[in-house]
């Protein structure tokens, strides 16, 4: 426990310092975003690529990949069948982003913070965020896609479902985070290495990613203002939220313990890795496609703040 709390404390101090150099404006009004698309582009691949390929592949693509798969479509599904009863007259585009916003878990920008210092063991985010980017947001924005799309008079107008499809395919292939966590598959799988100058430029950028992740996080809360009464989605947040911290930790519990059989510290990093706050890419697929941005600006605002207290109360409870 002592190791937990202080590995939580590492984290809130980084998180305390981004959210400082924010408030009194230090690195500019454009900081975040720098750092942000550092991180995306070049230090999470390296991350990525340098901890999948040190793994092997049936640590990867084992049960934490299976519990975070059956745990987010659970979850995804519940939000759905609750919003259909108590959120009516919600859009079904607007229930799904709800519903990812309930179940996406922040495994980039935190995930891999916390599996480092928390868990002790950085490979542990490694599935949840090859399960998400591979699998879950493809399926997620492809629903999306049918629900937005247009009614158009001609054929002309609109791509073919199989351009379309290929389009999606090439844009999740094409993700710098994939191609560094399929890179470290390969590497991992044929044991194949890079020439020592390399491997060690690579493994030097990926140590930049924890700690650029986390200031990233601490600037996105500066002038945070969730749960506005006039925006008329309290109720759809709530909903979210708990669902988010509350409900999904517990299914992972569930589906850990009881389907995969996990124990001991492979429990406890499943239902930590489902506590994470919701991810910030779900408000950018909102915003593309401009439904539910409230709900989703809302929760991950929500959820992010609460978020690693909810991870705390996880650790006390199963310590």
């Amino acid at each position: 426990m002592t190791a937990v709390l202080s590995g939580f404390t590492v984290v809130w101090l980084i998180i305390a310092v981004g959210f400082a150099l924010g408030r009194f404006k230090i690195l500019g009004s454009e900081a975040r975003l720098i750092l942000s698309r550092v991180v995306f582009f070049v230090a999470s691949p390296c991350l990525l690529f340098v901890t999948i390929s040190n793994a092997s592949i049936t640590q990867v693509l084992g049960p934490q990949f299976g519990v975070a798969a059956v745990g987010a479509f659970t979850t995804l599904g519940l939000y759905l069948l609750a919003g259909k009863f108590l959120l009516r007259g919600r859009r079904f585009s607007e229930l799904v982003v709800g519903a990812q916003s309930a179940s996406q878990v922040n495994a980039a920008n935190l995930g891999f913070p916390i599996a480092m210092y928390v868990l002790g063991d950085i490979s542990l985010a490694a599935p949840v965020v090859m399960f998400q980017l591979a699998i879950y947001m493809p399926v997620l924005v492809a629903t999306l896609d049918q629900c937005t799309a247009k009614q158009s008079s001609t054929a002309k107008v609109r791509p073919s479902a199989r351009v379309a499809v290929l389009r999606r395919v090439l844009q999740t292939v094409g993700n710098p985070v994939i191609v560094g966590a399929l890179l470290g598959l390969l590497f991992s799988w044929q044991q194949w290495h890079f020439p020592g100058p390399v491997q060690e430029s690579i493994e030097l950028l990926s140590g930049a990613a924890i700690p650029l992740l986390l200031l990233s996080f601490g600037l996105s809360l500066v002038g945070s203002h969730p749960l506005d009464k006039a925006s008329g989605r309290r109720r759809d947040v709530l909903l979210a939220s708990v669902i988010k911290l509350i409900i999904h930790p517990g299914l992972a519990y569930l589906i850990a313990a009881f389907l995969f059989g996990l124990e001991g510290t492979m429990l406890f990093a499943a239902v930590v890795m489902a506590s994470l706050p919701t991810a910030q890419n779900v408000l950018v697929t909102a915003v593309r496609y401009q439904t539910g941005e409230i709900v989703a600006r809302d929760t991950v605002l929500v959820t992010t703040v609460l978020g690693i207290p909810a991870m705390l109360a996880v650790a006390l409870l199963m310590g």
